[in-house]
């Protein structure tokens, strides 16, 4: 954000870019918290968010809908 945010002020520049990047991101890690079976809460456990984003999810169909890696 270099030039343009030192001249337009950093902190509205950096605010709107946090918004639009967090939401989203959220977003992915609550479905990937979902693919493992597990509540999305979970992402608030720092370590063990992490071990749950680098499993596999769960075969078949779990509580919060179809495997998306599942052939049709």
């Amino acid at each position: 954000m270099g030039f343009v945010g030192g001249v337009m002020g950093t902190s509205i520049l950096s605010n709107i870019y946090v918004l639009a990047v967090l939401i989203p991101g959220i977003a992915v890690g609550v479905r990937r918290m979902h693919d493992v079976d597990k509540s999305g809460w979970f992402l608030l456990i720092p370590i063990y968010n992490l071990i749950l984003a680098c499993t596999e999810g769960t075969k078949g169909e779990n509580e919060y809908g179809a495997d998306p890696k599942e052939e049709a």
